[in-house]
C-alpha cells in the first residue's frame, strides 16, 4: 500500500537539503516514483537491516515492523500515521499506535505532513532505542499464563474407511 502524502513530503524536504542529507527511500507500490532521491519499493529483510546500519532517523508510517526494527538497531524514528479517512488504510489503527508510541524514547510523532516537514527542517526527533528482548515483566505474565491455563486434551480421532 502506498503512502504517497508521506514520500511527497520528505522529498520536499529533500529537495531543499540535498547537498546536507543523503534520503533513501522504500516507497512501495507509488504511483510515480520520486526522481531526487535514491529508492526501491521495497526492501527485504536483510537490505533492511544494513540500511538501518547507516540511517541517523528513520521517517515512517506508524507501522510496527519498522518501528520495532529501527528502535532495536538504535534509530529514532518519526512517524506520520496513515488516515482511514484519506484511503491510506482502512481504518484509523495506525493514528491510535502513532499515540501510544509517542511517548516512547526515540519515537517522534508527526500528526500531518506540515508537521513532519518542520520536524526535518529541525533535526527536531527523539533519541532512544528499544531493548530487543522482553521485559522481565511480559515474561512473568507470559509464565503465569502458561502456568494457569490448564492443559487441552486432545482427542484421537478415528479414521474412517478402509
Amino acid at each position: 500500500m502506498s503512502f504517497d502524502r508521506l514520500v511527497d513530503a520528505v522529498v520536499a524536504w529533500a529537495r531543499r537539503h540535498g547537498d546536507e542529507a543523503e534520503v533513501f527511500a522504500q516507497i512501495g507500490p507509488t504511483q510515480d516514483p520520486p526522481p531526487d532521491v535514491a529508492w526501491v519499493r521495497s526492501l527485504g529483510p536483510g537490505e533492511f537491516a544494513e540500511r538501518l546500519r547507516w540511517a541517523d532517523v528513520v521517517v515512517s508510517h506508524a507501522g510496527m515492523g519498522t518501528v520495532i526494527s529501527a528502535l532495536v538497531a538504535g534509530v529514532p524514528v518519526v512517524v506520520m500515521p496513515r488516515l482511514g479517512r484519506r484511503r491510506e488504510t482502512r481504518n484509523d489503527h495506525q493514528v491510535a499506535t502513532a499515540a501510544r508510541l509517542a511517548d516512547r524514547p526515540g519515537v517522534t510523532v508527526a500528526a500531518d505532513t506540515d508537521e513532519l516537514i518542520d520536524l526535518l527542517e529541525r533535526r527536531c526527533w527523539s533519541a532512544g532505542s528499544a531493548d530487543p528482548f522482553a521485559s522481565p515483566t511480559l515474561i512473568e505474565a507470559i509464565h503465569d499464563f502458561i502456568r494457569d491455563t490448564p492443559p487441552r486434551r486432545c482427542r484421537r480421532r478415528r479414521r474412517s474407511g478402509p
